[in-house]
């Protein structure tokens, strides 16, 4: 199978059910960026202080290919046998974060992203899930998006959220709060 098709040459592309739209339909947007998340997230795996976590986040990038397949097919989804989101996949989430909390000291401020590479790729993994997020709050202004997609990646932004932090602490790295300038 070739990967170049040259269907896309002239800026449209095809939806799961084979309904063309241009690249930059809003629907494309928002599968798009949750393509983008994936491989954020697959480099966020790779760090070394990952590792006993690594099957939790292949189960997130899994979950993120089948919300992926869902905003593909649109309206067409019911033709299809595609995967499913549940809202075991959001309790899942709830449950790491718990288990993250009960080891981390209270947040008594906002902090800087950074101090270390893998807390920086856990910080860009939640700002791109945010955006994709938003896309798909803004493609469900116009069409059909389950909700539960859009309670996933909110809860997953705070996931990765709550990753930073534990992997501040993992790697003995300095939690720099925000202080805000007083003039």
């Amino acid at each position: 199978m070739k990967i170049y098709t040259k269907t896309g040459d002239k800026g449209q592309t095809s939806l799961l059910g084979g309904n063309r739209v241009s690249k930059t339909h809003a629907r494309i947007e928002a599968y798009g960026t949750i393509d983008e998340l994936n491989v954020q997230v697959g480099h966020l795996r790779d760090f070394e202080v990952n590792k006993q976590r690594q099957e939790n986040i292949i189960q997130i990038q899994n979950t993120l290919f089948t919300t992926g397949s869902i905003l593909a097919a649109g309206a067409e989804a019911s033709k299809f046998k595609l995967p499913e989101l549940s809202e075991s996949d959001i309790i899942f989430l709830e449950k790491e974060m718990d288990h993250m909390d009960d080891l981390l000291p209270p947040m008594k401020n906002f902090v800087l992203p950074g101090g270390h590479l893998a807390v920086s790729a856990a910080h860009q993994a939640r700002v791109v899930c945010r955006r994709a997020e938003r896309l798909c709050i803004h493609l469900s202004e116009k069409e059909e998006v389950p909700e539960l997609i859009i309670k996933y990646l909110n809860r997953l932004s705070d996931y990765f959220f709550v990753l930073s932090r534990m992997i501040t602490k993992e790697l003995k790295v300095e939690e720099i709060p925000w202080k805000p300038d007083k003039k």
